[in-house]
C-alpha cells in the first residue's frame, strides 16, 4: 500500500540542520496496524505529518498505491489527502461552534455533496461510534472521550484506507483511552490501515507492528 524510500526532511534552527526523517524507508501493507514510538524528537509526528501530506520530504520516495506524492502540487494533495486519509489528533480539533453532526458534515460540504446525502453518512458514522443521541451536542457538552470519538467518526467518514493518530489517547482518562483504542482497532480489523503515534509502551504493543524511532531514523521494526 504504501512505501517510503530514503526519506528526508530536515530542518534549520539557528545554525544547526536538524534532521527529523533521516534516511526513513518502509513499507507498509494494507490493513496493518502499526505503532509508532521513540523519545520526544525523535521524528514520530514528523513521519505521521509525512504520511499524512501535511509536510513534504526534502527528498526521497514516498508511494500510495503506486502513485508517488512527492510530486503532486498541493491543490492535488489536498484532495488525496481528503479522499484517503483520515486524521486524528490529541486535541479532538472540533470547531466549537458546530455540534457533533455538523463537525463531521463539514468535510463533507467540501465535496460539494448534496445535504440529503451529507445527512445519511453522518447519522451512519455517529451511530457507528455509539453517539447517535449525541449529534445535536456541543463539543463543550461532551466528554473527552465523546468528543474523541466524534473526532474518530469525522476521520473515517469518507472511508478513507488509511487512519493516522497521533497520541490519540493522550488527552484521556484511561477507561475513556481504552474505549478509543477498541473502537480504532474495531475499524482495522475492517481492513483499515492504522498507524499510531504513541509514549504509551502498553497501546503500543497492541499493534501488530512496532516501529521505534531515535533522532529521525527508524532503529527498530518489529512485528
Amino acid at each position: 500500500m504504501i512505501k517510503l524510500r530514503d526519506i528526508c526532511r530536515n530542518f534549520q534552527v539557528g545554525d544547526e540542520t536538524v534532521h527529523a526523517l533521516d534516511q526513513v524507508t518502509l513499507d507498509i501493507a494494507a490493513g496493518d496496524y502499526i505503532s509508532v514510538m521513540g523519545p520526544s524528537g525523535s521524528g514520530k509526528s514528523t513521519l505521521l505529518n509525512m504520511l499524512g501530506l501535511l509536510d513534504m520530504p526534502n527528498s526521497g520516495s514516498y508511494l500510495f498505491e503506486n502513485k508517488e506524492l512527492t510530486k503532486l502540487s498541493e491543490e492535488k494533495r489536498a484532495r488525496f489527502r481528503r479522499e484517503k486519509i483520515g486524521f486524528i489528533f490529541q486535541s479532538f480539533h472540533l470547531v466549537p461552534r458546530l455540534t457533533a453532526a455538523g463537525n463531521l458534515e463539514l468535510p463533507l460540504m467540501l465535496t460539494g455533496m448534496l445535504p440529503a446525502k451529507r445527512r445519511v453518512l453522518v447519522q451512519e458514522a455517529l451511530a457507528s461510534v455509539g453517539l447517535e443521541d449525541r449529534a445535536h451536542h456541543l463539543p463543550k457538552q461532551l466528554s473527552g472521550g465523546q468528543q474523541q470519538r466524534v473526532a474518530i467518526a469525522r476521520a473515517m467518514i469518507m472511508k478513507p484506507p488509511l487512519l493516522l493518530a497521533d497520541e490519540p489517547t493522550g488527552n484521556l482518562d484511561t477507561h475513556s483511552g481504552d474505549e478509543i483504542i477498541k473502537t480504532l482497532e474495531v475499524l482495522n480489523q475492517t481492513g483499515i490501515t492504522l498507524i499510531v503515534v504513541t509514549h504509551d509502551l502498553e497501546l503500543g504493543q497492541r499493534a501488530g507492528r512496532t516501529i521505534q524511532m531515535v533522532d529521525g531514523k527508524v532503529v527498530h521494526d518489529e512485528s
